[in-house]
């Protein structure tokens, strides 16, 4: 991971690699869920407005999450890294990147259902039903049954090298993880941390759609 995100990087390279990150995580899922939905795939191939809208939520809504969401976690990795380079500032990794990562999946998602309902009409135009449907949208994102599930598991599997690199650690937690033969050890606590990540952002979407029907 310290090769391809570091400080001392070009911006531009690190965006760039950030930006392949982003779509090696997001394209296979996307691929799986048109193939998973009955009958998208066939609507999608007959084009017309339903390929138009369907590229251009991806465009303005999927792809500018991952590659923000997964910008902020690469670059918390290389600033913890290079702030301690042995593996303790890893720790910072495992510890914020999680709840870093559900508060912009959240913010992110409200900001861009604002914008597209006043650029593109959606939600009837309104800003006030773009921001109520966010909640209800990402509680089911989790059960990949909408495009934002694409979009969550998009980033999630983008954070699993990160979270395997900041797991092998020479210290104690990097010593509970070689329990395991080979990299087992850190897959399964980086995967543990994916389930996690998806709970954490379920049950704040919950907690919101509770907020708002009270």
């Amino acid at each position: 991971m310290q090769r391809y995100f570091a400080l001392d990087m070009a911006a531009t390279r690190f965006a760039r690699n950030t930006l392949v990150a982003s779509l090696i995580g997001l394209l296979p899922l996307l691929f799986l869920y048109v193939a998973l939905s009955p009958g998208f795939a066939a609507q999608l191939m007959s084009g017309g407005p339903a390929l138009g809208r369907f590229f251009r939520q991806v465009l303005t809504n999927g792809l500018p999450v991952v590659f923000v969401v997964n910008y902020l976690g690469f670059f918390l990795f290389a600033w913890a890294v290079d702030r301690n380079p042995r593996g303790r500032g890893r720790a910072l990794v495992l510890l914020f990147d999680l709840p870093m990562r559900v508060v912009f999946f959240l913010i992110l998602h409200a900001v861009i259902y604002t914008v597209s309902a006043d650029w593109f009409g959606s939600f009837g135009g309104s800003r006030l039903t773009a921001l109520r449907v966010v909640a209800p949208t990402l509680a089911q994102s989790a059960l990949f049954q909408n495009l934002s599930g694409v979009y969550l598991y998009a980033t999630l599997v983008s954070a699993l090298p990160l979270y395997v690199a900041a797991i092998e650690r020479p210290d104690r937690q990097g010593r509970l993880s070689r329990r395991f033969p080979g990299r087992t050890g850190p897959v399964l606590a980086a995967l543990a941390l994916f389930g996690l990540f998806a709970m954490l952002l379920t049950a704040a979407a919950k907690l919101i759609v509770r907020l708002q029907s009270v």
